[in-house]
């Protein structure tokens, strides 16, 4: 049986794709082997970070204060702030469009207290569309929203935690 043009065809999609460099993305390898979190405790951004840091698998992640001492680095930061402005109002005087707003200023300290990573911010932005008509599922979209730019900014993180070598 002879192959035709289009097996060949979908034959060659995985060379190519190796060829070009692609591949899946899998936990990110730190430089360092032990980090306590000195995040709000309460934050949801702070669970969802330290959920991803523990995923990694080969990081131990410490959140009490009283293990600070056996941690290689420190991560610091004040939390999130989470902002939502009016963008927009309608000529009568009603609201159309929101800003959400994520911030997170984070710094990554060794041990002995050299800074590896500067005092940074990370912020995401995003345009909300309003309805006074339903603003219960404007609300729950809200939630989305924020949920979302967070995870981002925990993948963010994530990577430039990543670039760090002790």
């Amino acid at each position: 049986m002879r192959p035709t043009r289009r097996t060949l065809l979908l034959a060659s999609v995985p060379l190519l794709l190796s060829g070009c460099g692609f591949a899946l993305r899998q936990a990110p390898q730190f430089g360092f082997r032990s980090l306590y979190l000195a995040l709000p405790a309460h934050s949801a951004l702070a669970l969802e970070l330290r959920r991803q840091l523990e995923g990694s698998g080969n990081l131990q992640v410490f959140t009490d204060a009283a293990q600070r001492d056996k941690a290689e680095v420190v991560l610091e930061s004040p939390g999130e702030q989470r902002e939502r402005a009016v963008v927009s109002v309608s000529a009568g005087g009603e609201v159309r469009e929101f800003q959400l707003r994520i911030r997170l200023r984070f710094r990554l300290r060794a041990a002995d207290g050299r800074e590896l990573l500067p005092m940074s911010e990370i912020l995401r932005q995003i345009d909300q569309s309003y309805s006074e008509s339903a603003a219960l599922s404007k609300e729950q979209e809200a939630l989305m929203l924020y949920q979302n730019m967070q995870s981002d900014i925990v993948q963010q993180v994530m990577r430039r935690l990543a670039t760090v070598r002790l």
